[in-house]
């Protein structure tokens, strides 16, 4: 099932996308005379019983809307946690020019930096070397600690695209990546969730294109370290709730892995998508 949500009256309200279109699952939910959660934090953390319900909706009189004519909202809006994964493709490490990493490299971003698919992304002041990273984003269904790389796929609730823009000289003006990787809007996410049951992780073809033109291009099977190894890992360490994303690291491609006379940065106007195959296309311009 693809799920989203989008913006309405002030406030997110949740999607399912099919071919027919986008169901209004509260409205739907009225006018059937049934009691549904209408918010992505509650079909995450009750997904067994609530993706059915959901399924039954659309059987039924979905309330329809034009996926044209809609205001997206992150994919989820409230995570505690944004877990990103730095250097996770070999390919990555080498343009970067820096060894293959033994173990996972883990860094942070925050709420803040959460936007939308369509969102405009407005670029930070005292910052001209932004780069794209596309990536694929786990979306965690259920509490985890210390899950074993054999059970860890079953912890995530779903997949999305995600966008882990990077203000380079931020990112490396100290050892630590934060600030560079933290600004507002620099994780745009969505536009939807696909559920784990139709997605196998660790086969999915990868993409990103500014202003049309191909940057980057890759399969998530050349990743260094898999998905179910990075849950497993970050769970031996870190308790993960439902609703929690991890970035799971981007291929070569990067602005930042070009020669440096060559490197042409991000700038006002640049439209960027990410496309993932089954996933989905996240679309975002900067402003």
């Amino acid at each position: 099932m693809k799920l989203l949500q989008f913006m309405k009256d002030g406030r997110a309200r949740l999607g399912v996308k099919t071919a027919e279109g986008i169901m209004d699952v509260e409205l739907t939910a009225r006018r059937s005379g049934l009691e549904l959660p209408c918010s992505m934090e509650e079909v995450i953390r009750d997904n067994a019983t609530v993706i059915p319900r959901l399924q039954e909706l659309l059987g039924g009189d979905p309330q329809w809307l034009k996926e044209e004519e809609i205001q997206y909202a992150p994919c989820v809006t409230h995570p505690q946690k944004i877990i990103c994964v730095g250097l996770n493709y070999r390919s990555h490490a080498e343009e970067s020019g820096l060894e293959e990493p033994s173990v996972p490299v883990l860094f942070s971003k925050f709420g803040n930096s959460l936007a939308a698919h369509r969102e405009v992304i407005t670029l930070p002041d005292g910052a001209a070397q932004i780069d794209y990273e596309a990536e694929l984003v786990l979306v965690i269904g259920k509490r985890t600690s210390r899950v074993t790389k054999e059970e860890a796929l079953s912890s995530v609730f779903g997949y999305t695209v995600g966008n882990d823009l990077s203000a380079r000289e931020l990112q490396l003006r100290t050892s630590q990546w934060m600030l560079g990787k933290a600004l507002d809007g620099f994780a745009p996410v969505g536009p939807y969730i696909v559920t784990a049951d139709e997605v196998d992780p660790d086969g999915l073809n990868i993409e990103c294109r500014v202003n049309g033109e191909l940057r980057q291009s890759a399969n998530t099977r050349d990743m260094i370290f898999g998905c179910a190894e990075l849950v497993s890992y970050i769970s031996a360490y870190i308790t993960l709730e439902p609703g929690d994303l991890i970035f799971t690291g981007t291929p070569e491609g990067v602005i930042l892995g070009q020669p440096e006379e060559e490197r042409v940065w991000l700038r006002t106007g640049d439209e960027l998508a990410v496309t993932i195959e089954g996933l989905g296309t996240l679309e975002n311009r900067l402003g």
